[in-house]
This record gives structure tokens, C-alpha cells and sequence, in this order.
């Protein structure tokens, strides 16, 4: 029933492109740390090449992908048909967090969604390409995107978006650093750096 393939052909990209929904899973070194799955959707995931993908990490209440990604580049994305012919992939490999100031980021942004706001983008080199059957996974029909993210970033606005991140994902639920790039606000009394 499985198979491994040496790249995304174009069969498998196809099937990749039509998903609304992936599921992103990575861990920390330390085995007393918790592994995180992270589902995806808001048409943010990009197939770069036959072994190169990339997707567009919004704003939200957790950061473990980035703070494991830091550490240890391990990272597994997972694709499953909900409608039509049963399909699993997944994609293994080696992530990398591409931050909004670097010219990787700004390479690649054109190629996602503007709104919501973002954080960074994940470009991951994968190295295991693996189909399954999926026959377990029952099935589901796309109704619509949900609003909420946006509608939310557009509530806390830049400058909310930016203490948002400072104050909740500057590490993940293991202390690993995460989001390090906003530079922190200065404190009363303090000369400015600069």
C-alpha cells in the first residue's frame, strides 16, 4: 500500500495543491519536551521544487514549530484527502525559519497570501517523500476558509500583532527561543540603542 518516491512529481503535486488543510509536526531534542502537530490551511503551503516546500507561518497562540525548527531543523508535513480517492503524503525533512528581515523572506513572500499578517516563512528541504493509503481517514467536505484570523489580526492591528508576539511567542512551551527578531521595547528611562 505505501510507497517512497525521490521527489514530488507531478502527480503528487497536483494532489498536494488541491489540499486545503496540512498538518505540520516537529519536536524538541529534549525527549521530556513536547511534540507539537499544527493543522494549516488559508492556501499558505508552495512546492518550490521536486524536493523543496515552503509555507507561510501566520501569527497565532503557539510557536513551537519555529522554536523546535531553531534547535533542530526535524519536521514532517502531512497531507490527507478528505474528499475523493482515500491519499496520505508525507513530506520529511529539514526546516529552516526564514525571518521577515532576510532576503530568503522577501524572496519568497509574493508567493502567499497577503492577510493575514505573518510571522516567517518555513522552507523545508525534504528528503522522505511517502504515499499511504489513507483508506482510514474518513471524509469531509470543504465549506469555506474561516475569517477569524483575519478579522482578529485586523483587530490587534501592527503595533497589537507586534506585543502579541513579543510577549507570546518569543519562546515555545519548552523555553526554546522562537520569535527573536522584534526588537523589545525600550524601557522607561533607558538610553535607546542607537
Amino acid at each position: 500500500m505505501g510507497k517512497v518516491y525521490d521527489e514530488i512529481d507531478d502527480g503528487l503535486r497536483t494532489f498536494i495543491e488541491a489540499q486545503r488543510l496540512f498538518f505540520v509536526a516537529t519536536a524538541p531534542l529534549d525527549a521530556s519536551g513536547h511534540v507539537n502537530v499544527s493543522p494549516k490551511g488559508l492556501d499558505t503551503l508552495r512546492i518550490l521544487g521536486p524536493r523543496q516546500v515552503a509555507y507561510l507561518d501566520y501569527i497565532g497562540s503557539g510557536t513551537e514549530t519555529i522554536g523546535h525548527l531553531k534547535e533542530n531543523g526535524r519536521i514532517v508535513l502531512m497531507l490527507c484527502a478528505l474528499e475523493g480517492r482515500p491519499k496520505v503524503v508525507r513530506l520529511h525533512g529539514i526546516g529552516e525559519v526564514l525571518e521577515p528581515m532576510s532576503a530568503a523572506y522577501r524572496q519568497l513572500r509574493s508567493l502567499f497570501p497577503v492577510y493575514p499578517p505573518d510571522r516567517a516563512i518555513i522552507r523545508m528541504s525534504v528528503r522522505r517523500i511517502s504515499v499511504s493509503c489513507g483508506f482510514g481517514v474518513p471524509m469531509f467536505r470543504f465549506e469555506r476558509d474561516r475569517s477569524e484570523l483575519i478579522e482578529w489580526s485586523d483587530r490587534k492591528g501592527a503595533d497589537g500583532l507586534r506585543q502579541y508576539q513579543l510577549t507570546r511567542n518569543a519562546t515555545s512551551i519548552d523555553g526554546l527561543p522562537a520569535i527573536t527578531w522584534l526588537p523589545q521595547p525600550e524601557t522607561p528611562g533607558e538610553p535607546s540603542a542607537g
